[in-house]
């Protein structure tokens, strides 16, 4: 009996650790299961996120995938703020599970600190967005632009736990909820 007790104890410290270190791969190391390429990436700060992108210099435009840690119950998202640091002024892409169980994406604009989260346009053009969900990761893919030879940009990022009637319920005002901006350079990569 010790002996299977100590095989199981083992196995269940191996498969934890397994499962730790595929979640926090690096995003230079990610495979999409998609087989989408990136040839570049950020290894974000804050809630358990990264962003891929390809930059193309002819159109001015991104091919991008989000992704970030997020349970069936909650929702991701990812902003590019023109005017702002931070979340006022942000033009953001969604992802969450609806009531039916199927992974939902939209764009929707953050104007102030009570959102909506409501579909909206933005004020840069968004194109074959979709998204998947993936070993506790929810990933948005969307094309974005073209931005008028404009590469750098803030950016914002955010995550919540829940989702009521199918709209996004506010995320925690503290910790790294409240960190999680910066700037991206999408020339630089």
């Amino acid at each position: 009996m010790a002996i299977s007790l100590a095989y199981v104890f083992s196995f269940t410290i191996f498969a934890s650790l397994f499962i730790f270190s595929y979640a926090q791969v690096p995003c230079s190391n990610y495979t999409f299961i998609s087989n989408k390429h990136f040839n570049s990436c950020i290894d974000l700060p804050f809630l358990d996120a990264h962003i891929h992108w390809n930059y193309f210099p002819s159109t001015n435009k991104v091919d991008m995938a989000y992704r970030a840690g997020q349970d069936l119950s909650g929702w991701i998202a990812w902003a590019i703020n023109p005017t702002e640091i931070g979340m006022v002024g942000s033009q953001a892409l969604l992802a969450f599970h609806d009531s039916s169980g199927s992974i939902v994406t939209y764009t929707t604009p953050i104007s102030d600190y009570n959102p909506s989260m409501q579909p909206g346009d933005l004020s840069f053009q968004v194109s074959n967005m979709s998204a998947e969900y993936t070993n506790n990761e929810m990933i948005i893919f969307a094309v974005l632009g073209p931005f008028n030879n404009q590469t750098e940009f803030n950016h914002a990022w955010q995550a919540g736990g829940t989702v009521s009637n199918n709209i996004p319920q506010m995320h925690s005002t503290t910790g790294p909820n409240v960190q999680s901006f910066g700037e991206i350079d999408f020339l630089s990569g």
